[in-house]
């Protein structure tokens, strides 16, 4: 129960310093507490462990299958949960220092072309309620690369529709304005008018986005929505509701959107996260030009 207690301090003092995300604290508490769990099981505490400790639970998370990304997380939490006990005089040697991360690569996130995006956004059937609003949430998150929880989290106070903007709480706590398109404002339109209204039957809630429970729309839902509309237009990814959002980048860098730019609606901390969406893009001229040139 101590252990437990000191995880949850730990994640308290994360949140105030970096206002890390309910889904991000979520993904810290499960690896500290699948490292006490692995500990236990070899008679020491989160505090007690050495060095050695670590890297023989390290060494099994590998030998059990799991893929060097995977152990990099692992030890990304370790490193900054020990850091911590360290600068609050809880332990005075760090058992994670000294350990390297594995060498994982970096994986090019996966987009779909814009063909395959317009038969996603045409998916839905637009005579129907639920498909209004199906319609409205493809619409603007290809419009606006919003992640998936900022998506189902956002509040009627932060769209605007006569600007054509949404106001988005991001990672970290770091506000943004995202623009958005005139698709996007009409899906939003007749949605908000037409559909919403019917879906809440009266009551008053302030997400934008709400299911016929009277409720806020879930990222788990959404998933599932998303997955049920991939499978009826016949698009061939395992389509996940992130790959929008890899789709809107890498298109906006196809038509010759500046990098900086896309950074800032995506609201990355550093660049070099958004770059990677410049591979995607080469990788697509390449093909259109293996395609198309005479001598390709």
């Amino acid at each position: 129960m101590k252990q437990d207690l000191l995880v949850e301090r730990f994640l308290d003092n994360l949140w105030a310093e970096r206002g890390l995300s309910d889904n991000s604290l979520q993904s810290y508490r499960h690896d500290l507490f699948h490292l006490q769990n692995r500990l236990t099981a070899r008679s020491k505490t989160l505090k007690t462990a050495a060095r050695e400790d670590i890297l023989s639970v390290l060494a099994a998370e590998v030998q059990g299958g799991k893929s060097p990304r995977s152990v990099s997380r692992y030890l990304s939490a370790y490193r900054q949960f020990y850091r911590w006990l360290v600068r609050e005089g809880t332990i005075s040697c760090d058992p994670v220092a000294l350990i390297e991360s594995p060498k994982t690569g970096r994986g090019l996130p996966k987009a779909l072309t814009e063909a395959q995006v317009e038969l996603l956004l045409a998916a839905p059937d637009t005579g129907t309620t639920l498909g209004l609003r199906d319609s409205a949430m493809l619409e603007l998150m290809y419009a606006t690369g919003l992640r998936v929880s900022e998506l189902v989290d956002l509040e009627l106070p932060n769209l605007n529709l006569n600007q054509g903007v949404v106001r988005v709480i991001g990672k970290g706590q770091k506000e943004r304005l995202v623009p958005f398109g005139d698709e996007a404002h009409e899906s939003l339109k007749t949605y908000l008018t037409s559909a919403r209204p019917v879906l809440l039957k009266g009551a008053q809630i302030d997400h934008v986005f709400v299911t016929t429970r009277k409720a806020g729309m879930t990222r788990q839902a959404f998933w599932y929505m998303v997955q049920r509309y991939a499978i009826h237009c016949g698009v061939s990814h395992k389509l996940s509701p992130h790959m929008l959002r890899h789709s809107f980048a890498t298109h906006l860098l196809n038509h010759g959107a500046d990098l900086r730019v896309v950074q800032l609606l995506l609201g990355h901390r550093d660049l070099s996260t958004t770059q990677i969406y410049t591979h995607i893009a080469r990788e697509g001229l390449k093909r259109l030009h293996e395609t198309h040139h005479p001598r390709g």
